[in-house]
């Protein structure tokens, strides 16, 4: 099988900030597949949190041997952005090898659109506020937090949109102090949920602590492995493909959680709508559908996928799968 791994690039349509930092661009990878006629693309956003950078993920997916498919990938990579975009790759390439969509491959319903949040980059109050009021018609807005002045942001925000559905990432910037501190006001200001309020690693402090609005784990749920540990602490559970590696395990995790008594909420980096096509599936019926990345960019594919008032649409043929 041969392997293409390029590197994309596509400008934000605004500079982009979280407790973390600042961009004005999305690098990602393109991956391409050809095995005979056969031929399958997908794309991942390398994280820096999760140790990946450009460079190490495409190292990954080069060091793939000559002879793999979707049953092999996972002794192959672990989970995350490496073997997302081979996994969906994969899918692709067999969707279009046998004449049919990736739905029907997967044993699921024909999809359909998907409210989608769009997430305001963090800033002053005052331009969150303009923020939230140029997008007061989009009926879920997400708010990027996790530092010591959230509460003006959030109160900004609520002023400028008062009809939205809001929910909040603190990206693990608060303590256990400073979240049961927040909560009243969070109910207060009709906050739907709170994603990933305290570090992964210091999260066994939500342990017996009061959830007036369900609180969802993102960077403490990676792929089903990670659910043993997220019992009593989370309500919801964020999925990612470039986190679980992939559709495959994508799916399975969606499963999972549902059975374990979990909300789902599926969510993406900061990638092209080739990246967010996948995701769609996944997202069917979810608590909480967060596939904005290509409302936040400036350029997209080519076959994009549409974005209206009924949400993100499944996508064409064209595009992926």
């Amino acid at each position: 099988m041969q392997k293409v791994v390029s590197r994309d690039v596509f400008r934000l349509a605004q500079v982009f900030t979280i407790s973390r930092g600042s961009r004005s661009e999305a690098q990602v990878l393109t991956v391409r597949l050809t095995d005979g006629d056969r031929r399958g693309w997908g794309e991942c956003v390398p994280y820096a949190r999760y140790g990946e950078t450009l460079t190490s993920v495409e190292a990954q997916i080069v060091g793939l041997p000559e002879r793999f498919d979707r049953e092999t990938l996972a002794g192959l990579l672990p989970a995350g952005a490496a073997r997302n975009a081979v996994d969906c790759a994969l899918w692709d390439m067999e969707a279009k090898a046998a004449g049919c969509r990736v739905w029907d491959l997967a044993g699921l319903e024909a999809p359909g659109p998907e409210v989608t949040a769009y997430t305001l980059s963090l800033d002053t109050p005052e331009k969150m506020e303009a923020q939230a009021a140029a997008h007061s018609h989009r009926p879920l807005l997400k708010i990027k937090l996790g530092t010591a002045d959230d509460m003006p942001r959030l109160e900004a925000v609520r002023r400028g949109a008062p009809d939205a559905r809001i929910i909040v990432d603190a990206n693990e910037g608060w303590s256990a102090e400073v979240y049961a501190d927040l909560a009243p006001h969070l109910v207060r200001l009709g906050v739907a949920l709170v994603e990933q309020p305290l570090p992964a690693g210091a999260d066994d402090a939500l342990i017996g602590m009061e959830r007036p609005v369900p609180v969802c784990a993102d960077e403490s749920c990676h792929d089903r492995a990670s659910l043993a540990g997220l019992a009593g602490k989370y309500d919801v559970v964020n999925i990612k493909l470039d986190k679980t590696g992939g559709l495959t395990e994508a799916l399975a995790l969606r499963a999972a959680a549902l059975a374990a008594g979990y909300g789902i909420m599926v969510g993406c980096m900061v990638g092209s709508s080739l990246a967010m096509a996948p995701a769609v599936l996944v997202a069917q019926g979810a608590m909480v559908t967060d596939l904005d990345g290509p409302l936040l960019l400036a350029e997209d594919r080519a076959e994009a996928l549409t974005f209206d008032a009924a949400g993100v649409h499944p996508p064409t043929a064209a595009l992926w799968g």
